[in-house]
């Protein structure tokens, strides 16, 4: 057996399998950005209101730190999918899950803004080719949907831990990963370096690395190395989220609490620490795994296309407006999840799934070797269990200047904008 083999099966000890509370986090981590946007920051483009929900808006001022909480779930359960991949079979996931509900979403949405531009910014052509290639954000080119930013945060993290995956993963590794992470995003906050601040955006390293601290407890059991690693991520995750906070205030006007932010982001550490240490394994409801596949869909879409319904039916009371629209929303996720992502998913599975090529060209001369007859049997089992591909299986994994501005600049202009 060669190092790539015993990479490849390597496992750890204990834990794994799908954790359908964790799908239940990621759908309420949607959901609080989307009231976020619908109640809060967009009042005035969706209810021409300033104050439309009153004593509602001053909580889902909040609604924003649910990009955190998205990002600690990553962390954890990219960590967990990753385990026994090589650094190409990482790379393909990654590409199947993102990108098939990417694509229906900016074309989606790019069709909304020119046929009902009563919301955003106009959207040309040019933009929507460059959005198609999630590269927009480091190329300057406006979102289609002002949502799409946190991709770009994802697939820097994805960038960073699949290098991890190439040297192969152990637990020793991944634990010196997490500190080394945590310490570079510090000194690059200062360090003069723009692009090392890209790399390692210190705004949000201590949330990713907080999820991959947390899966490491999952799988291995309490150990001092492991809760410290957390314990490290919250602090200076208390430091980021405080530090954005009054930047919003001084730059924006935005009155938050400091501290009641400081507590909502320790109640996601709180609550990922009951999911790492299995007092929630036996939870295991099915509708949770459905709400974690709809999640992606809906985040993708919430924004443009939801804010666009919600200026459309103003014949509803404001209450009923926004739960008819959240409802829409969740449909319409669902449809894009089965019409358009699940069958490109699992198209592209089966074109970039190793000896794909070869197995295509042993059929067409009516000859398949034994590794093509595999792939082929490989493929047949995954799009014969109810059409689900591998993107299905691992759904769940899922904007100043000085030190201060370092951390909070990015964030702040992106979580708050309309």
């Amino acid at each position: 057996m060669d190092i790539t083999q015993r990479r490849r099966t390597a496992a750890p000890p204990r834990g794994g399998g799908r954790l359908a509370v964790v799908d239940g986090l990621r759908l309420c981590a949607a959901l609080a950005v989307a009231m976020f946007h619908y109640t809060a920051i967009n009042s005035v483009a969706f209810w021409g209101d300033r104050a439309p929900f009153g004593r509602l808006a001053h909580l889902t001022a909040y609604g924003w730190l649910g990009v955190e909480l998205f990002f600690m779930i990553s962390g954890f359960v990219i960590s967990l999918s990753a385990w026994g991949r090589t650094a190409g079979g990482f790379a393909r996931s990654r590409l199947i899950r993102l990108f098939p509900a990417y694509w229906a979403a900016v074309l989606l949405t790019a069709a909304v803004a020119v046929l009902v531009p009563t919301f955003g910014l106009p959207v040309n052509a040019r933009q929507v080719v460059v959005n198609l290639t999630m590269l927009n954000e480091p190329l300057k080119v406006t979102s289609v949907d002002l949502s799409f930013w946190t991709l770009w945060a994802e697939a820097r993290f994805y960038l960073l831990f699949g290098l991890l995956v190439w040297a192969g993963l152990s637990r020793g590794r991944v634990l010196w990963f997490g500190y080394a992470w945590l310490i570079g995003a510090v000194i690059s906050v200062n360090s003069g370096m723009p692009v090392l601040v890209t790399v390692l955006q210190p705004a949000y390293a201590p949330y990713f690395v907080a999820g991959i601290g947390f899966f490491l407890i999952h799988r291995f059991g309490s150990d001092l190395r492991h809760w410290g690693l957390v314990g490290l991520a919250w602090a200076l995750a208390i430091y980021s989220v405080g530090a954005r906070v009054e930047h919003s205030a001084r730059t924006e006007h935005r009155p938050l609490s400091v501290t009641v932010a400081m507590l909502i982001v320790t109640g996601f550490f709180l609550v990922l620490a009951v999911v790492a240490v299995g007092w929630t394994a036996r939870i295991r409801w099915r509708w949770l795994t459905t709400a974690g596949l709809l999640t992606y869909p809906f985040y993708l879409l919430h924004q443009r296309v939801g804010g666009t319904l919600l200026q459309h039916f103003h014949f509803l009371p404001r209450y009923g407006a926004l739960g008819a629209v959240v409802g829409v929303m969740l449909v319409v996720a669902w449809l894009s999840h089965r019409f358009l992502e699940r069958p490109l998913a699992g198209y592209l599975h089966r074109r970039l799934a190793p000896g794909a090529v070869d197995v295509v060209r042993g059929a067409r001369s009516g000859v398949l070797s034994g590794s093509g007859a595999a792939a082929v049997s490989g493929v047949a089992a995954v799009s014969g269990a109810g059409g689900h591909s591998e993107a299905v299986a691992i759904a769940a994994e899922e904007p100043a200047p000085g030190a201060v501005g370092a951390w909070a600049n990015t964030v702040t202009q992106r979580t708050t904008s309309p």
